[in-house]
């Protein structure tokens, strides 16, 4: 027996095949092993390794912090002003109190001094500085600041000449803010998450992913390190910062190009992919960080977004050659990272005449970018098996990035105020999020589309089918399965699996196939659905458990219909035990007492047509060609006492069980047809063909009569039953003339079976 899996250019057999035992051993390069053999493996000395790697995450944040805490400070606060100086905002140190709303003008310390000419020391990353000049003042100017506040004292100058001598200290762990804490404990968990997925499965993909989760760690620990700068970056920082966040930002970028081009199939040219990408981003990273590239910041940028772009598009490609659907969510997910870069490069382009926002930009726009797409990295690897609460945190964090790339445009292009400018951002930013929520959520990991009704429906068919043919439960469930989630390939495997579970990369959904029969036997193999929705979603944790919902629901109705099934099976043996002991027994004296031959003979028909009736009723099933030697039985007696010939034609392909509401319903047809014929036709013979092929039972009735023009006919009980019942079984009825003389009727019921 084969079945089309599903409609599409890869629609696979849903068969018991070997092939699908292939998927089940190579999904995603996984083997289905029991939970006693996974843990084995990670008992080694991958989890040693892991143990070590996370212990080293930890120590050399630990460390930074002790670093961080022993730096020497002044407690105070700054900002831009509309002028583009420096401004004291507040002053915890009461000699610097008073002055707070003055312009800082220089720094004095040891016999030294630096003038502050603008507010480009409170930039705290170089690598977001646009100018290139700007850029390498930038560095210089934090240098000197960071070895001037390094002394034991120092002296602020006003403008206005006043001034101010102040003690620094060291702030000590309560004195890092908390945003340091928060950005420290996401890198870690990005940099471990990195680690947990190369230690899982060691291969060229993961250790891609690895490096790029050791990128964005780094990223978000330099932001940490730049939110408890208060006047100047440490030295070695500022020295460091542009050419690793440079190098982040673009082996990234080269990491995600290679991985595009290997991953989720390995595209032809590969390798030349790979080596293009990877010198492209060492090139230019050596270029801008020894400033010998004008405008670099500008190629950086560019250099990303063509990143992106070749990202999307080898993406795109590898969809075209196999429709598979990670190809399709990461093109997704590449699209809305590489709107929310052009948007934020825009921000700052716009910004350039506006020292003050610019600043503003580049420090809270950048940092909710690199947390939104951390986000991203993280939830990449678990997409299968991610929660809905961690799609939302992605999906707000991107929305953060537009609403705050929004807020920074507006003052810069449209000259805003700052409250004007941020109640517009947010209200635009959240009208596309509730506006556009679910749809977002749908296109990135898809929805299942069989409608509840549909369901139920389907539910209910299956259940009656498996409990007729037990063996074949795998094959009506992957019927189900495909409707519900229109895969592009439905295998049937011999190997068994424990639980529903879905494969890594959530192409694959594989679930045991139930016993569902009630007979006491196991059930045997597994159902295997690849690419979800034609190949453009995944398969995620939810579905496999919609999935074991679905098979528990089934298993709950076809213990329910059986359980019905008995009680009505005890019912009819009731009923017709009281017909037999009770109606039985007074038609049998009744026929003892009969007056006349005639009414004895008619009292033994009827006493022969209740004896059929209890034994149909007693029974819970009837073969065909048992009740169709019955019938005949039946309507020969009948028709013989009416000195009518009787034809019977019997043919069928297979053997079929008829239930309880079939045979009755047969019964009864044959019975009222033939009962007319003999009390209107004045019939000398009657016809009778009764023909099952292909699951399609053919009946027709036909006799010499002097019956005319059946569409003229009274449909009364008699008749009226017959349409009835017919239509019961799912059949059609029709009575035609025929010719010299005659009346013929058709009984057609398809699918027989299938309605038992």
């Amino acid at each position: 027996m084969s079945h089309r899996a599903a409609k599409g250019p890869l629609q696979g057999p849903l068969s018991t095949l070997t092939p699908a035992d292939s998927v089940l051993e190579s999904t995603f390069g996984e083997r289905l092993a029991l939970h006693s053999d996974a843990m084995s493996r990670w008992m080694g000395w991958r989890l040693r390794l892991l143990v070590v790697c996370a212990l080293a995450g930890c120590l050399g944040l630990f460390l930074l912090a002790r670093e961080m805490a022993s730096l020497p400070r002044v407690d105070a606060s700054w900002r831009t002003n509309a002028d583009n100086r420096v401004e004291l905002v507040r002053a915890a140190d009461p000699i610097l109190e008073p002055l707070a709303g003055q312009v800082l003008v220089a720094v004095q310390a040891d016999g030294r001094s630096v003038e502050l000419k603008d507010a480009l020391t409170l930039q705290r990353s170089a690598r977001w500085v646009v100018d290139d000049a700007a850029r390498q003042h930038h560095h210089l100017l934090h240098e000197e600041l960071d070895a001037l506040l390094s002394q034991p004292a120092v002296q602020f100058v006003f403008a206005g000449g006043r001034s101010a001598y102040v003690q620094t200290a060291p702030r000590g762990f309560t004195g890092l803010p908390a945003v340091y804490w928060l950005l420290c404990a996401m890198a870690l968990a990005v940099y471990l998450v990195g680690i947990v997925v190369l230690m899982a499965k060691p291969n060229g993909r993961n250790l891609l992913y690895a490096l790029i989760t050791l990128c964005q760690a780094g990223n978000l620990v330099f932001i940490a390190i730049e939110s408890t700068a208060d006047l100047a970056m440490p030295g070695l920082v500022a020295h460091l910062d542009l050419p690793l966040r440079v190098g982040f930002d673009l082996f990234t970028a080269a990491a995600i190009v290679h991985a595009a081009a290997v991953h989720p199939r390995r595209l032809p040219g590969a390798p030349a992919i790979a080596v293009s990408a990877w010198l492209l981003a060492a090139a230019l990273t050596a270029g801008v960080s020894a400033g010998r590239v004008p405008y670099g910041w500008w190629w950086v940028q560019a250099a990303v977004v063509a990143y992106g772009l070749t990202m999307v598009a080898l993406m795109t490609w590898s969809h075209q050659l196999e429709p598979h659907p990670f190809a399709t969510v990461l093109r997704r997910f590449g699209i809305v990272t590489l709107v929310t870069w052009v948007l934020l490069t825009a921000s700052l382009a716009a910004a350039i005449t506006h020292p003050g926002v610019l600043h503003n930009i580049a420090s809270i726009g950048s940092t909710v970018w690199y947390v939104f797409f951390a986000s991203l990295i993280v939830l990449v690897p678990f997409l299968s098996r991610s929660q809905q609460v961690m799609r939302e945190f992605s999906l707000l964090a991107a929305v953060s990035t537009v609403a705050t790339s929004l807020d920074l445009l507006f003052v810069a292009v449209f000259s805003l105020g700052q409250f004007a400018s941020l109640t517009l951002a947010l209200f635009v930013a959240l009208a596309a999020y509730s506006g556009a929520r679910q749809w977002i959520l749908t296109q990135l990991l898809g929805s299942s589309m069989l409608t509840t009704e549909r369901m139920f429906e389907q539910l209910y068919r299956i259940a009656r089918e498996v409990e007729a043919h037990p063996e074949r439960t795998g094959m009506l469930l992957s019927e189900l399965l495909r409707d519900l989630f229109e895969p592009m390939e439905v295998l049937l495997a011999e190997r068994r699996v424990r639980a529903t579970r879905v494969s890594s990369d959530g192409s694959t959904l594989i679930l045991p196939v139930p016993a569902l029969g009630g007979d006491g036997s196991t059930a045997r193999g597994s159902i295997v659905l690849r690419f979800a929705r034609r190949g453009r979603r995944l398969f995620t944790f939810e579905d496999a458990r919609l999935t074991a919902r679905v098979v528990e629901q089934l298993r709950r109705a076809v213990a329910f219909d059986k359980a019905v099934e008995q009680g009505r099976s005890e019912e009819r043996a009731r009923i017709a035990q009281d017909l037999h002991d009770d109606i039985g027994a007074r038609l049998l004296t009744l026929m003892y007492k009969a007056q006349s031959p005639e009414m004895e003979e008619y009292v033994r028909h009827t006493l022969q047509d209740l004896k059929t009736l209890t034994r149909g009723l007693a029974a819970a099933n009837h073969s065909l060609s048992h009740a169709a030697a019955e019938w005949k039985a039946d309507l020969s007696q009948r028709l013989t006492a009416a000195h009518v010939q009787l034809d019977w034609a019997f043919d069928a392909d297979t053997e079929v069980m008829l239930s309880v509401v079939q045979w009755s319903a047969l019964t009864r047809v044959l019975r009222e047809l033939v009962s007319n014929t003999i009390a209107h036709a004045q019939a000398t013979r009657v016809e009778v063909s009764l023909v099952l092929r292909r699951d399609r039972l053919d009946l027709q009735i036909q006799d010499n009569g002097e019956g005319r023009n059946p569409r003229a006919w009274a449909h009364g009980l008699g008749l009226g039953g017959v349409r009835k019942r017919v239509k019961q079984l799912g059949g059609e009825v029709e009575w035609r003339e025929l010719q010299p003389r005659g009346i013929g009727c058709r009984v057609t019921i398809r699918e027989l079976s299938a309605r038992s």
